[in-house]
């Protein structure tokens, strides 16, 4: 009999019976369920959450550099330890990825080169020269995006004029204009509404004169080629580069009769949005453009206001003895709950005290604040949760819908109070549904794709649409609740995954990566609206097992969000093995070969410790631009997969303290 062991008292797990032609490793299925879960256990923070490390590419460390010289605190301790761990991703053809197994990517190459440069390396390095030489092979500075030139021409590097316009007078355009800050995604509102600020004012955050790019250029002759039109003559990309145009030569002007008034709306919006939050969005680009930002308007470096940012910013610092690496935030509700459902699913009581104490903390971080999304959402009352510690004016639907499954499993003290705050969660998530039947992200009906042409969007993310992951999310948790297929939100919620399905069958991840992420998650959802028989799920579930390997595991590479014929294809990963078993479990039931496959694998890829290794990114910040890597995937999901398999071949009842009529909510007018 296998046993979880937590804060001394030892709570007894039935072992599930074994079919004979598994015992190979169904021996080991108990035992391996226990250790994961104990491991998961261990990692439990003393205030009741979970937070793993949140890792991604060299850009970060890069800026870092720049932004300790700009701020006038480049210590050269610490420089010297960020500049280590740049030089230390440098690939052996010169360049630097934004993931492991990458490419050589331009952006991130500059960058990187840049800021070696600042941290005192010599452009005579054999490093140095490699690193020239492929940004010449990748298209040269000139073919950056527009972040890396701004950030350079904020301190002399180069021009303003290979910056597009950003015209801080976004901000006196109204909410119902067609073109507005609250048609960007909620990520690039943070981001640029402080870029705004300094474009109009353009301060003088010179660096030394060695600290100059033009060698990057491939062609000096060339230097505004981002601004080439486009060949398709009737294009939005030429409507908005014809008034980016027109903008550069407003912005020679001497007089601009509203630009005063459009700079202190901007301060007023970010001195606002910095209350109730850990820095601006509290993530890494808004928060040190916002520090930028407020030294232009005068509030030095050593400021109380800008000291405060400047603090929460540094705590995104991971020091080691030789190096400094960066994280982009941080994800301690996200972590939390994905490990409680894990931790639920592999049997922990709900009244265990692991589990009432991340309940405890949960209901404290739900937002009951107002917010961006209620500027499309005017009638809903808040509710939702955020991903960070705080980040009150922007709660998500992902993060909300997996907060909400993980405190229906908990036995909480207080039951009204938990009552409570599922009840408003659950209203908040019907609430942002957007008018295409699915979910995004931070905002509702964020979809106007045109806007994805303005120059300065070439991030790949200026926009929050319903995505197939986020939107499965909230239909498996409804689904957990006891709402059924029939139900007129979940019946909008499945027209839309249709319409989203890919010819193969599978789906689109736009938070994991990728297609497996995508697959999986739809699958789950739908398997709790008892729809995974249906023909549309069998052939997802026929594309998963195409892609599976021949020892059970699934993997697939970021590639695939660039190059979509190596979806599925990929380094065995521990998480997205979890994904697909999870997937096929689903839609294929216990007994299915690929199924038995699959937890062989996961049971036999464990370390003693009870933990799995996982050094390649399964998380997505923005498709093709920025990736992640969540330490505690590799840990939480196949704990969750083996034990759901466990559960379903003992034939278990999903446990569930709390369930509500659908009859019992609201839904949008309009629908």
């Amino acid at each position: 009999m296998a046993s979880f062991v937590r804060m001394g008292e030892e709570i007894p797990v039935s072992p599930a019976p074994v079919p004979l032609q598994q015992q190979n490793w169904a021996q080991h299925l108990e035992t391996s369920i226990e250790r994961g879960a104990n491991h998961l256990l261990s990692l439990q923070a003393d205030q009741g959450y979970w937070q793993g490390e949140l890792e991604a590419d060299t850009t970060l460390e890069s800026d870092y550099i720049y932004y300790l010289h700009v701020l006038g605190k480049a210590d050269p301790q610490r420089i010297a330890k960020l500049a280590n761990y740049v030089r230390g991703r440098q690939l052996p053809d010169g360049g630097w990825s934004i993931y492991p197994g990458g490419p050589s990517e331009l952006n991130a190459t500059c960058k990187a080169y840049f800021a070696l440069k600042l941290a005192g390396d010599s452009t005579d390095s054999t490093h140095m020269v490699q690193a020239r030489k492929t940004v010449h092979r990748l298209g040269g500075l000139e073919h950056t995006n527009s972040y890396v030139r701004f950030y350079l021409a904020l301190v002399g590097a180069v021009g303003w004029e290979l910056v597009p316009a950003i015209p801080v007078e976004l901000m006196l355009l109204p909410n119902w204009c067609y073109i507005n800050i609250y048609e960007m995604s909620s990520w690039t509102r943070g981001i640029v509404i402080p870029m705004a600020i300094l474009c109009a004012l353009r301060p003088d955050f010179r660096l030394p004169a060695h600290a100059q790019v033009d060698e990057l250029f491939k062609d000096s002759n060339r230097k505004d080629a981002a601004f080439d039109w486009s060949k398709q003559f009737f294009s939005w990309k030429n409507v908005f580069l014809a008034l980016d145009r027109a903008l550069k030569l407003y912005e020679k002007l001497p007089w601009k009769p509203f630009r005063q008034r459009a700079i202190r709306e901007a301060k007023s919006w970010m001195l606002h949005h910095l209350e109730r939050t850990e820095g601006l969005a509290a993530i890494y680009p808004a928060m040190m453009n916002s520090i930028f930002a407020l030294m232009a308007l005068g509030h030095g470096p050593d400021d109380p206001l800008t000291w405060r940012e400047i603090k929460e910013f540094s705590r995104f610092e991971i020091e080691d003895v030789d190096t400094i690496r960066m994280q982009p935030c941080v994800s301690p509700v996200w972590d939390t709950c994905i490990a409680m459902v894990s931790l639920e699913e592999a049997g922990l009581p709900p009244d265990h005290p692991a589990l009432v104490k991340a309940a405890d903390w949960m209901l404290s971080k739900q937002v009951l604040g107002p917010g961006d999304w209620q500027i499309k959402n005017k009638d809903a009352e808040p509710g939702g949760w955020a991903f960070e510690f705080r980040n009150d004016f922007y709660p998500d639907v992902d993060d909300t819908a997996f907060v909400l499954m993980a405190l229906q499993r908990v036995k909480h003290p207080d039951s009204k109070r938990m009552e409570g705050a599922i009840r408003r969660g659950i209203q908040w998530l019907l609430s942002m549904q957007n008018r295409d039947g699915g979910w995004g992200a931070f905002d509702r009906d964020n979809d106007r794709g045109f806007l994805c042409n303005i120059p300065f969007a070439d991030h790949n993310a200026m926009i929050d649409p319903s995505t197939a992951d986020v939107t499965a999310r909230v239909v498996e948790c409804l689904g957990r609740f006891g709402w059924r297929a029939q139900h007129p939100a979940i019946q909008r919620a499945v027209k839309f995954l249709l319409k989203d399905q890919s010819a193969d069958g599978s789906w689109f991840g736009r938070w994991g990566v990728n297609y497996i992420y995508g697959s999986s998650g739809v699958l789950r959802a739908l398997e709790t609206v008892s729809l995974s028989t249906t023909d549309y799920c069998q052939r997802a579930i026929t594309w998963l097992r195409t892609v599976q390997k021949p020892d059970g595991s699934f993997g697939e590479s970021l590639r695939s969000y660039d190059e979509p014929l190596t979806k599925g294809q990929g380094p065995s990963t521990a998480s997205q093995t979890a994904w697909g078993l999870i997937g096929l479990l689903a839609g294929a039931g216990v007994n299915d070969p690929a199924v038995a496959k699959s937890v062989s694998y996961l049971v036999h890829q464990q370390q003693q410790d009870g933990s799995w290794n996982e050094p390649d990114f399964t998380g997505t910040g923005f498709p093709g631009v920025f990736y992640l890597k969540y330490h505690l995937y590799r840990n939480s999901f196949p704990v969750y997969a083996l034990a759901r398999f466990a559960n379903q071949s003992r034939g278990t009842e999903d446990f569930s303290a709390l369930k509500f009529q659908p009859s019992e909510f609201r839904l949008r007018s309009g629908f």
